[in-house]
């Protein structure tokens, strides 16, 4: 036979043979058709954490007979490897307890340890998914548990490391151009001159700003409300078994966690990553600027800005040869845009829950989750594939200093307003330089307009890199 019969509370249902997870797992497989967004490995494993360290809590409390804790614990080691991947098929879109992904869990760890014991799939003999997975849990204390733990995991692993590859590329880039006069651009219009490094020490602080406000989120999400189970109470949970589990959970994943200081409301609410999503939606914003300003200074090579030059990865089009497009600054910032999508998602799913429970925890997960895994691989690309293999168009950038209009800001302190803008005036309209326009209109001899108008003093000292 390649199904077999389980029964659940409602009633019998086939399970596939060779399944892991069980009846609540094939029930939410057979009601939630809809669509292909399922958990990531990310969030599985974490869910693996969560059952090994209540598991190790009840055999150290005697809640459990410990050879009963043991075969769950290493059931549970083998779904934090990966082994057991395939057994979780469930959608996102399903309950908004995430009850059944709690259950498949449940299902898929007993059944493995019932298997390890020498018991058939679907016997819950000598395990119970619920009476010993599950015990002292509920979906509405695991679930948060969980996504903060991958939240953190990923955040530590995977995001924080390519914000600083990305960091280090520019700054890099800052130091290497620290002395570059470039003309500045406000309203996508010449300003003053600055120095190429200047410009892109501005990309870099906004990226420190950036990391610190998620390194300020992950201390929230370290916050968890495991041994709440159903409402906060704890109800069902042993004495000292939230604590203790909290205590295996961050031995576990060698990472802090501790108990959430209320409950109530880490299970009613989900503010920890609402402010964590608010964090990448902040990164988001501020790679969006970087990435823009990159592809415009790299605009050209001949009708544009071209002050930057960008590698050529790949051809640029399918009809003009020898195009060269900015994509991995298009990449990024289509990834951007979809992070500040997740973003409005999870302030949805924030603010929508009820009384002692939040229903959008699937929805929470996926897209916290996913948000993390689009950044952390754009920004990598974008660092090795676009920053690190840019060039400074130098002729082009020192031109565009000498030509500027805007050099007349100089002039104001000794000429005023009104008489340097009659110099810029007539520069422009006669089509001469600025000195040329000073020195026709009377107001200054050529050697006067050389001591005011020096523009590598005009751009200051601030924010030029020293070095690393």
């Amino acid at each position: 036979m390649n199904h077999r019969i389980e029964k659940d509370s409602l009633g019998e249902i086939r399970v596939p043979a060779g399944a892991y997870y069980g009846a609540t797992t094939a029930r939410s497989l057979a009601s939630f058709p809809i669509g292909h967004d399922r958990f990531p490995r990310s969030f599985i494993r974490s869910l693996g954490c969560v059952k090994a360290a209540c598991a190790q809590t009840h055999g150290a409390l005697g809640t459990l007979e410990q050879d009963i804790a043991d075969l769950i614990v290493k059931a549970s080691r083998e779904v934090i490897e990966g082994v057991l991947d395939a057994h979780f098929p469930l959608v996102v879109w399903q309950t908004g307890s995430g009850t059944h992904t709690n259950m498949n869990a449940n299902e898929v760890i007993a059944n493995r340890a019932n298997e390890l014991a020498g018991q058939p799939l679907g016997s819950y003999s000598p395990i119970h998914p619920n009476d010993h997975v599950n015990l002292g849990q509920s979906s509405n204390d695991v679930m948060p548990t969980a996504m903060h733990v991958a939240a953190v995991e990923e955040l530590e692993n995977a995001l924080l490391p390519a914000l600083g590859e990305l960091r280090d590329a520019l700054h890099q880039k800052s130091v290497e151009w620290k002395d570059q006069l470039k003309l500045g651009r406000t309203h996508l219009m010449d300003a003053v001159p600055l120095t190429a490094g200047q410009e892109v020490s501005g990309y870099v602080n906004q990226l420190d700003a950036a990391r610190r406000r998620i390194e300020r989120a992950i201390e929230e999400l370290r916050e968890v409300p495991l041994g709440g189970t159903a409402i906060g109470t704890g109800l069902n949970a042993p004495p000292g078994f939230a604590e203790a589990a909290i205590k295996r959970l961050a031995r576990l994943t060698k990472r802090k966690f501790v108990p959430a200081q209320n409950r109530f409301a880490a299970q009613r609410a989900h503010d920890a990553v609402v402010s964590t999503s608010a964090a990448l939606r902040g990164l988001a914003v501020s790679l969006t600027t970087i990435a823009n300003d990159i592809r415009l200074l790299a605009s050209g090579p001949r009708a544009g800005l071209g002050e930057l030059k960008l590698p050529a990865n790949e051809p640029g089009s399918s009809i003009m040869p020898g195009k060269v497009n900015p994509t991995q600054a298009e990449a990024l910032t289509m990834v951007c845009a979809q992070v500040i999508g997740c973003d409005a998602a999870i302030a949805l799913g924030g603010l929508s829950g009820h009384l002692q429970m939040n229903a959008y925890k699937p929805l929470l997960v996926h897209n916290v989750l996913y948000a993390i895994d689009l950044l952390a691989g754009a920004m990598r690309s974008f660092a090795s594939r676009c920053v690190a293999g840019m060039t400074l168009s130098t002729e082009t950038a020192s031109r565009n200093v000498e030509r500027s209009l805007m050099l007349a800001t100089a002039l104001t302190s000794r000429l005023g307003y009104d008489r340097t803008a009659e110099i810029a005036k007539k520069a422009a309209n006669d089509g001469i330089s600025l000195k040329e326009a000073a020195v026709s209109l009377g107001y200054l001899k050529a050697e006067e307009f050389d001591a005011l108008v020096k523009p590598a003093e005009m751009a200051g000292d601030h924010g030029r890199p020293s070095g690393d």
